[in-house]
């Protein structure tokens, strides 16, 4: 109960020291500029189209502004995210955040799935109250991720990781809910969620 309470003050004061850069104050065009090196992974607008690498387009300022918090900090480790990461200041991960923001997802090219794996990955979705955070629709809300849209490799490695203990997130709360998932759980899931557009 104490570790809960330690992880919900730490989150409290993260929120407010990201709150307090005044992500208002990001500049999209800013950020649309310092975009151009992220464009051979994520897209020219964040609309990745390589296997295995999240979208950005239409991700939360917040979410993505602490992803790369994140790698900057060495929390989360990445070989391409890292190195770039290392050397973004404050202001250039509002800006880059406000502009992923901004742009418009597109949907990936449909995977290809099984519909009773997808039953039950969205029976899995509403058991866990998965749309508590990501919002009904799978469309993210301020740290919680958009994953309607997203490419499956990458979730599926992603929620493998929150299950081995290998990912993080801000305040552990995927960890913890990824515990009771086994692999064909998570499997499901992913494939619930590739049918859903963003």
């Amino acid at each position: 109960m104490i570790g809960r309470l330690r992880i919900a003050v730490l989150f409290a004061v993260s929120l407010t020291i990201v709150l307090g850069t005044d992500a208002g104050a990001a500049d999209v065009e800013a950020g649309r500029k310092k975009a151009a090196p992220c464009a051979a992974c994520h897209g020219p607008d964040g609309n990745a189209t390589i296997p295995g690498t999240p979208s950005l387009a239409g991700q939360p300022v917040y979410f993505t502004h602490w992803q790369l918090i994140k790698f900057r900090d060495g929390r989360r480790k990445d070989p391409q995210m890292s190195p770039f990461a290392q050397n973004l200041s404050d202001t250039d991960m509002a800006d880059l955040a406000a502009y992923y923001e901004a742009q418009q997802p597109r949907p990936r090219p449909p995977a290809s799935t099984d519909p009773a794996k997808v039953a039950t990955g969205k029976q899995l979705a509403d058991l866990h109250h998965c749309s508590s955070c990501h919002r009904p629709g799978f469309t993210g809300q301020q740290q919680a991720a958009r994953l309607a849209g997203q490419d499956s490799d990458y979730l599926l490695k992603l929620l493998r990781g929150f299950k081995a203990k290998t990912a993080s997130d801000l305040d552990g709360t995927m960890t913890v809910a990824a515990q009771p998932l086994s692999d064909e759980d998570i499997q499901s899931l992913v494939q619930y969620l590739a049918t859903l557009g963003p």
